[in-house]
């Protein structure tokens, strides 16, 4: 289990960062990584202030705005705007560059930047985004990412599946692993959720292995964010 009040933190003044796992100046030995899930950084970024121009290759990057919009340009040309209740993903692959900024100038925005290692290296780097359909998330898990361009969700060179779901208080929902021998990193992004006895609470995380279903129990009205990845 991960505490809220366990992950790495960075004050930046227009940045600030809580890191789930060892990232920039947060290193902890015992929180490097969850099978390929490298990064999930919960960054908030004050108005028209952002990340300037920066290289990545060979890394699955996802971002997931929770409130507000974030400005994206890339050396592949695209030039974007990404809104809260939308995903963007990037495959590096054999190398980008690319800047990112709050595309408002009166209030900070909330964002989810998750980095997966990839199942292929040097690919040709890519860009998609979508719009999270919020209808499909009341009371069930909804897929916003998977390893294949036909499902739903973007998708990425890398055996995962993420599914986002917001559950009324009370309710009882199980989670079905694709792959049993994969790993399941639950982020609580809102509310209480309580997993056979083990309550996590907002911004709180569990790492579940060895399991064919997760069993839930949202306690109040919650908001969930479920990676599964392959462990090695």
């Amino acid at each position: 289990m991960y505490r809220s009040e366990d992950r790495g933190s960075a004050n930046h003044g227009w940045l600030q960062a809580k890191h789930s796992f060892s990232f920039g100046n947060f290193y902890n030995p015992n929180l490097m990584h969850f099978g390929v899930l490298r990064v999930l950084n919960d960054d908030i970024i004050e108005a028209s202030m952002g990340f300037g121009t920066h290289p990545h290759d060979n890394m699955e990057i996802i971002t997931i705005p929770l409130e507000g919009a974030l400005a994206h340009k890339d050396s592949m040309g695209h030039s974007s705007i990404i809104k809260a209740g939308e995903i963007q993903v990037m495959s590096a692959g054999t190398g980008i560059q690319h800047s990112e900024y709050n595309a408002l100038d009166d209030q900070s925005i909330n964002l989810l930047q998750i980095w997966l290692f990839p199942n292929k290296r040097n690919v040709t780097p890519r860009y998609q985004q979508q719009e999270l359909d919020t209808a499909e998330m009341h009371n069930k898990w909804s897929q916003v990412l998977s390893p294949s361009a036909d499902d739903q969700g973007v998708w990425i060179h890398q055996d995962a599946w993420f599914h986002m779901g917001e559950f009324d208080a009370g309710k009882e929902m199980s989670y079905e692993m694709k792959d049993p021998l994969n790993g399941l990193y639950v982020f609580v992004i809102e509310g209480e959720a309580d997993i056979e006895g083990l309550k996590l609470g907002k911004r709180d995380a569990a790492g579940i292995t060895q399991a064919t279903a997760v069993p839930f129990r949202f306690t109040e009205k919650s908001k969930v964010l479920l990676l599964e990845v392959p462990m090695s």
